[in-house]
């Protein structure tokens, strides 16, 4: 009986594990449709700016439960400040491809932010990796350059945002994986802290004054990402991240449906082959480092684009 109660709790533990890597990266999507809705009426800096005070709504009350203390003494500052400069550059580059591209398409090319991990992971942190992951990784570029479709006539500059984006994307995650010590709370403040900054001074000259409804908006963008950044990281808490790892390209189902349901973007043939490569490509190497690693580290799993 002991026994059956005790595999009982495992599967609602893990279960709810599974729920709430749905529900956040659901959330996450939301927030990268709020944003496109968003930039479209008002620069990515203003975007930015209170999208990060909107945030601090639901930080506000971690940081007072952990102490402002802590947030200043940190391992490691040079990396930290480098983590910073990742995540600025992933949220405000996100944000400027969305303004003239389609939300799947975007997200495609974020899509391989596992793909850039497994290669920075050798090339940065001396981890061993195999050929049939080098494989996999050659792969996964090739699908990223049928998305980027790189010829002088159809390369454009949101490309490139998106494309520049999605690697510092896997820059935040390696540097996450280096500051694994440092506290979920004061990792995020900081991010945040980052982008208020940012968003403040691209804001400069290009400040347009919001109804309630859209500066509202705008907060409840802070909001949303922030709360879907935590659940996924409780997620991670519940659950194998091996488990966890292939739902989180539900997100990309989720930018194909708000595309289609909110800008009647529909992706063309191009788009949908370059990201099926690229999703089978990281579900690969996610499955080669579970065998050569029993358990697929935390860290390697993406908590979100923005």
């Amino acid at each position: 009986m002991a026994l059956l109660a005790r595999n009982f709790t495992i599967r609602n533990v893990l279960l709810a594990g599974i729920l709430l890597m749905l529900a956040g990266d659901f959330m996450f999507a939301l927030n990268d449709a709020m944003g496109k809705w968003l930039v479209a009426s008002f620069s990515v800096g203003q975007v930015v700016l209170i999208r990060s005070i909107g945030a601090f709504i639901v930080l506000g009350p971690m940081i007072a439960n952990q102490g402002t203390a802590r947030l200043f003494h940190l391992d490691r500052p040079l990396l930290q400040l480098l983590r910073v400069v990742a995540t600025t550059a992933d949220t405000g580059l996100f944000y400027a491809a969305v303004v003239y591209l389609p939300l799947a398409d975007v997200m495609s090319f974020y899509m391989a932010g596992p793909i850039y991990v497994a290669a920075l992971s050798h090339l940065l942190l001396g981890e061993k990796v195999g050929w049939r992951r080098w494989l996999a990784i050659l792969v996964g570029f090739c699908g990223v350059l049928i998305i980027l479709k790189p010829s002088s006539a159809a390369f454009s500059m949101s490309s490139g945002f998106a494309l520049v984006g999605s690697i510092a994307f896997g820059f935040a995650i390696i540097l996450g994986r280096l500051l694994r010590g440092t506290s979920d709370t004061t990792l995020v403040t900081w991010q945040t802290i980052g982008t208020l900054i940012v968003g403040g001074v691209l804001t400069i000259g290009t400040w347009r004054t919001p109804s309630a409804l859209d500066f509202g908006a705008m907060l409840l963008l802070g909001v949303v990402s922030c709360a879907a950044h935590l659940m996924i990281t409780r997620a991670l808490k519940l659950a194998p991240a091996s488990t966890l790892a292939p739902l989180h390209y539900t997100l990309l189902l989720w930018a194909v449906v708000f595309g289609l349901m909110f800008f009647g973007d529909v992706p063309g043939p191009r788009i949908l082959i370059g990201a099926a490569i690229v999703v089978l490509a990281g579900l690969f190497i996610f499955h080669r480092q579970k065998v050569v690693e029993i358990e697929v580290p935390p860290e390697n799993v993406p908590k979100g684009v923005n």
